[in-house]
């Protein structure tokens, strides 16, 4: 009988695997053993060719729901064989080679258990098999074994023990498997430190209790998964509005979450990809577009039999989309049993902070803001944000019918799950990609996969960078990590490129120092599976703000790109942000900016003195402002689309004043587009952008646009006719433009990256006029388009220079 050592790579730990494998290599008469190692697992198999040739191809079909093969080795065993059965053997300590999976939702099969009272899993809030439950947020090392997590400090019970062991049970090897005897437990305790009596509620238990608290219109903090959330009633306008002044959250929306898809949709429009996406194991928020009675206040009525409360208005104002999700564990599931509403789940942190995910920490921090607390004693390792997806069409195919996934948040459900790089990277060193700024990100790139970690939020706040720098440490810990070359961000002042330098310097490590728009270029080539030695492409990367190579604000860019260097194309005008970083969150400045590079002020103020933003504007200390821009204090020129946007937006009057999250303008500009509005302004003529080529370069310039928006608020055109206009016009410049720019250069494919791809109207119509010139489109799916995919488009440009120093 052939003997054959079988080696498979991929997400094969924890999920499963093994007792598949065990499974069909019994059914196969087939005699060996399988182990977990460093690098995934290794079987060694004995039986006829037929045999393990169908084992193979079984092995493939069958594979577990939250597994993956990436790579199946087959290679004759030559050592010693004296297995007369197949086996599952202990776990071999050896190199880290293999993945972490992501956590996942609760399974439909625990789901049952947990509302069957003949089930010994009857209303427990941990329960979990191979199939679903925590992952990484509770694993301190590899490979993925009990002693590895947190689950370490509860010895099981013999009956767990029992399922545990059981190769036909699927709970065989489930990590965190526990019960109501052996397991974490779950209490209920006031903010204010006052005890709690059964006699207080109506309740089976404490997690019951929590229902009827939300119901009473109580906020309560829950400790969940892989962090804890706020919770309370979201068709309840006095607590949500409550719930924003103690979290000092302006506008920036809340999510939330329905008990199931019937609740949602009374609310929501669904289509299948959205729904799909709500149900799977990752569970993340999908952003849902809003039904027409969905936000507001009291009573709405949709049929003789059947009424229900509208969503409160300050959940998310401004918006046209609720992001909903649904319960993925346990314990959400048990809370929201009785809870015929919608509940706010938002992030359980003082605004811009990391969420809590220690007990202590969430007294000390959360206490002036929840009025009571469910906690739990097992302990969360690793802390992860719920991931945001949104819907879009996808115009690349000329079929706006089809749906694809655009993601916003990568997070729980999908990382660390590892992205497979293109040809060419895979005998690369180890390279480390620290990202930027704000929604950070680093990512490890290891025998020519991408490990990029959660989202980890904006550094420039003290809490969020050390949460990173912990992060970081774990994962380089976890998958046994060393760079040979850390790449960062080419702006001076960013804290994660200053670690970067730091560690280089302290290991003797090669540093590379990566272009801002060329890394966000870079992670969509990736993404879209583009090798590295490929011919340049264009890319076309509109965001914020990013560290320029001449050292000024870039953020509106047209690249010819590979993965080794660029060549800028063209831009948009660079326009000064009056006040530097304040400009961010100040919209005016933005406008005023724009007007004063485009227009004499004193005839603005005799031509347009009726219009509202003019008047605004006048209320400002323009002198000083005029200073600052003169003799240049604090004033960077910034080619940003991000801050035209801003700029847009304020004139037309939203918020104006200020914003109390990076990106509210635009976001709530866009809201104000509806379907009929767009058919309606692409049969009518849009504002004009002009094209003037400066310094070998082209340049977009908004004179033109402006001129035609400030007739347009003369003459009292309305925000949502002006919003749409505005984002038609510059998808058709955009357009214009790569038009021009093919007639020199041979250009097929075009990289559409940045924090405003994000906005989906721009990003779909877009799409499709460069479509419709027979241009293949690349855009973003599993990894945003905004700053957190620049780790991954650092490491690809470091691999691919430093493949070239090796060549």
């Amino acid at each position: 009988m052939p003997i054959e050592e079988i080696r498979i790579c991929g997400t094969v730990q924890g999920v499963g695997f093994r007792p598949t494998v065990y499974r069909l290599a019994k059914a196969c008469e087939l005699k060996g053993n399988i182990c977990n190692d460093g690098e995934g697992v290794l079987i060694q198999a004995s039986g006829s060719k037929t045999s393990i040739e169908k084992f193979i191809h079984r092995l493939y079909a069958e594979c577990p729901p939250l597994a993956k093969i990436d790579r199946l080795k087959r290679t004759p065993y030559q050592g010693k064989f004296d297995y007369d059965d197949f086996v599952i053997s202990d776990s071999i300590t050896t190199k880290v080679k293999t993945e972490i999976a992501p956590d996942a939702a609760t399974c439909p099969q625990c789901q049952k258990e947990v509302f069957d009272p003949l089930s010994r899993y009857y209303r427990y809030p941990f329960t979990n098999c191979t199939n679903c439950g925590p992952r990484l947020s509770i694993i301190r090392a590899i490979p993925y074994d009990r002693d590895n997590t947190s689950m370490a400090a509860f010895s099981m019970c013999p009956q767990c023990k029992q399922e545990y062991n059981d190769v036909t049970n699927r709970r065989f090897h489930a990590q965190p498997v526990a019960c109501y005897t052996c397991g974490p437990q779950v209490w209920l305790e006031r903010a204010d430190g006052k005890p709690i009596t059964a006699a207080m509620f109506s309740m089976v238990d404490d997690i019951d209790a929590v229902c009827s608290l939300l119901q009473k219109g109580e906020i309560v903090a829950i400790k969940g998964l892989s962090g804890f959330h706020i919770a309370c009633d979201a068709t309840n306008e006095a607590v949500v509005q409550k719930l924003r002044d103690r979290k000092r959250r302006v506008r920036k929306p809340f999510a939330l979450m329905a008990r199931d898809i019937k609740i949602i949709e009374k609310y929501c429009i669904l289509n299948p990809k959205e729904r799909e996406l709500l149900e799977s194991p990752a569970a993340p928020i999908v952003l849902l577009g809003i039904r027409e009675w969905g936000l507001g206040n009291g009573n709405r009525e949709i049929s003789s039999q059947e009424k229900f409360p509208a969503i409160a208005k300050s959940v998310a104002p401004g918006q046209n989309t609720l992001g909903f999700m649904l319960p993925y564990t346990p314990l959400h599931h048990l809370i929201l049993r009785r809870m015929e509403r919608p509940i706010v789940l938002t992030s359980g942190n003082i605004s811009d902070e990391p969420q809590c995910i220690d007990n202590n920490e969430a007294k000390t921090k959360l206490n002036k803001i929840a009025d009571y607390f469910i906690f739990h004693n097992r302990d969360i390792l690793n802390r992860v944000d719920d991931s945001v997806v949104r819907v879009v069409n996808d115009n690349s195919k000329g079929n706006t019918q089809s749906k694809r996934l655009l993601t916003l948040r990568r997070a729980r459900g999908y990382a660390p799950a590892p992205l497979n790089l293109p040809p060419g990277f895979k005998k690369v060193a180890p390279i480390l990609g620290m990202g930027g700024e704000l929604k950070n990100t680093f990512c490890l790139l290891q025998n020519g996969r991408a490990v990029l970690s959660q989202y980890l939020g904006d550094l420039e706040n003290a809490a969020t960078f050390q949460a990173y720098q912990e992060a970081l440490h774990l994962y380089l810990n976890l998958f046994e990590h060393h760079p040979k070359i850390i790449a960062i961000d080419k702006h001076p002042e960013y804290l994660s490129s200053k670690l970067g330098k730091e560690l280089a310097n302290a290991n003797q490590i090669k540093l590379e120092n990566i272009q801002h728009h060329h890394a966000h270029i870079a992670a969509c080539m990736a993404e879209n599976n583009i090798p590295l030695n490929t011919s340049p492409i264009l890319g076309i990367a509109l965001d914020g703000l990013g560290y320029g190579e001449d050292e000024t604000i870039w953020g509106g860019e047209f690249l010819l790109v590979d993965y080794r260097q660029f060549t800028r194309l063209a831009t948009f005008k660079p326009i000064a942000m009056i006040g530097g970083e304040k400009a961010i969150y100040q919209p005016w400045r933005n406008t005023y900016a724009h007007l004063i590079s485009d227009f004499n002020w004193q005839e603005l103020e005799q031509k347009y003195s009726n219009l509202e933003i003019i008047n605004f504007l006048e209320s400002k200390p323009l002198f000083l402002l005029n200073q600052l821009q003169q003799k240049q204090i604090n004033s960077p020129l910034a080619s940003s689309v991000g801050r035209l946007f801003d700029a847009v937006a304020a004139a037309i009057g939203i918020c104006p004043e200020e914003c109390s999250y990076e990106g509210q303008a635009a976001i709530e500009m866009e809201a104000l587009i509806n379907n009929k509005n767009l058919e309606n302004c692409e049969k009518n003529q849009t504002y004009p952008f002009q094209i003037k080529n400066l310094d070998k370069i082209y340049y977009m310039d908004p004179h033109p646009m402006w001129k035609a928006l400030l007739n347009d608020l003369q003459f009292h055109v309305g925000q949502q006719i002006i919003a749409t206009k505005f984002h038609l016009s510059l998808a058709n410049a955009i357009t214009r433009i790569v038009d021009l720019l093919r007639q020199k250069y041979p250009i097929d494919r075009v990289a559409l990256t940045g924090g405003v791809f994000q906005n989906k109207t721009l990003l779909q119509q877009t799409t499709r006029y460069l479509s419709s010139l027979g241009i293949k489109i690349l855009t973003h799916s599993l990894i945003p388009p905004n700053d957190s995919n620049l780790s991954l488009g650092q490491i690809v440009i470091a691999a691919a220079r430093n493949v070239k120093e090796k060549s």
